[in-house]
């Protein structure tokens, strides 16, 4: 490995703060988080090089299929958690790319509901079906019934997310 592969990977990997002292709870939120920050640059780098969009592209495009009504921008800022900001400049250039529109709210002229175009759609399921193949392989080291136990375990940490005094079971 080069210096410069070892430097990224410490940058990228989390899990290196860790060692044999630490609490087996902060071992395994190190991986957890070493794991989901690979797979993450992983999709951005794939999204980038396959189709020349960004990962906050993507989820915003992900955003809008699943909402054929389309959806407000504060609406779009809540759900993918950044400024309204971002999610304006996002849209401007989905915009000029015609894959997505604006349409103002006959109620408040100021308010605009974004939507998918038919060319966004097409494009963005191109994109999806290419994700999820990714997302498979990248999780193809662990078989389905690890997968399956893997879902429950993190299903259990997920629930306790909003009530950390819960009894343990």
């Amino acid at each position: 490995m080069t210096t410069l592969e070892i430097t990224t990977q410490s940058i990228t990997d989390m899990e290196v703060r860790a060692h044999d002292g630490h609490h087996a709870s902060l071992r395994l939120w190190l991986r957890l988080l070493s794991c989901a920050t690979r797979i993450e640059d992983t999709i951005r780098q794939r999204l980038r090089e396959q189709f020349g969009i960004t990962l906050p592209r993507f989820d915003l495009m992900a955003q809008l299929e699943r909402e054929p009504e389309g959806l407000s921008m504060s609406e779009l800022s809540r759900r993918m958690m950044v400024t309204g900001g971002n999610v304006t400049s996002i849209v401007d250039q989905l915009e000029k790319e015609a894959l997505v529109k604006r349409q103002m709210l006959l109620t408040d002229r100021r308010s605009f509901t974004i939507k998918l175009t038919a060319e966004g759609r097409s494009v963005f399921t191109a994109m999806a079906k290419a994700h999820e193949a990714w997302i498979v392989e990248l999780l193809s080291p662990l078989g389905a019934s690890q997968q399956e136990d893997l879902h429950h375990l993190l299903g259990i940490l997920k629930s306790r997310k909003h009530n950390p005094t819960q009894e343990k079971t």
